[in-house]
């Protein structure tokens, strides 16, 4: 076998070997490759890690006599808020400037109970974890607390005619952000009088009272926009 035979051979097992080797890396790049498909936008289910925190005190808001001299109600429920869903501002003074959260607020706020300072009951706050709670309530200051201006303000949820068959359960007209606990402010002695339930003790309201579907839209992820800001 001459010389010449010899390096064809060569070249030829070169080249085999190179077209199996390049064969077998686009192999493995197409198993590794995950194709991209389209986000579809499912409904989901809303966080429901605190809708049991009151539940110790269900039974208890069951055997509670009403007391009707001392009940709030939804008009004064709105009127403390800018806009429905709004924080509600704080509607007594707040005596210690410098202490909030866990020192003050929420030795009232807390669990709720009656106040003979103001002669009503304390709202229970469906958030006793975030305690620093003038970062969204703010202390009223006069009595004429929101004057008339061009803001639009939301017409306020109906009270009882969301239902989707008579005698079903009503859907639930409101956001569920900071306010998952229902029994906070649905149950016990200082709930609303048109907000209140008379079954307490049934503690998990999600289980038959679901949030509107309006409410389960997929909202899109807020990007910040700094172009200005490198332009400047």
């Amino acid at each position: 076998m001459n010389r010449t035979v010899i390096l064809s051979l060569l070249a030829i097992l070169f080249v085999g070997f190179l077209i199996n080797w390049i064969y077998s890396w686009e192999q493995g790049m197409e198993e590794a490759y995950i194709p991209i498909t389209e986000e579809e936008h499912h409904h989901t289910i809303l966080s429901e890690k605190a809708v049991f925190e009151r539940s110790e005190h269900a039974l208890d808001y069951l055997a509670m006599p009403v007391d009707e001299e001392h009940r709030r109600v939804l008009a004064d429920y709105y009127d403390n808020r800018a806009y429905p869903g709004a924080p509600p501002s704080i509607p007594h003074p707040v005596s210690e400037k410098l202490g909030m959260g866990g020192n003050i607020c929420l030795q009232c706020h807390q669990n709720g109970g009656f106040v003979e300072k103001f002669a009503a009951y304390a709202p229970v706050t469906p958030h006793p974890d975030m305690i620093n709670c003038k970062q969204c309530h703010v202390e009223q200051r006069t009595q004429s607390t929101f004057r008339e201006t061009e803001f639009y303000k939301n017409p306020a949820p109906l009270v009882g005619v969301n239902n989707a068959l008579p005698g079903s359960p009503p859907t639930i007209p409101h956001q569920l952000q900071m306010r998952e606990n229902c029994l906070s402010c649905h149950a016990g002695p200082g709930a609303v009088k048109e907000l209140w339930i008379d079954h307490p003790e049934r503690v998990n309201c999600r289980q038959c009272h679901v949030p509107k579907e309006a409410e389960l839209q997929h909202v899109e992820a807020f990007v910040r926009d700094n172009k200005q800001i490198r332009d400047e």
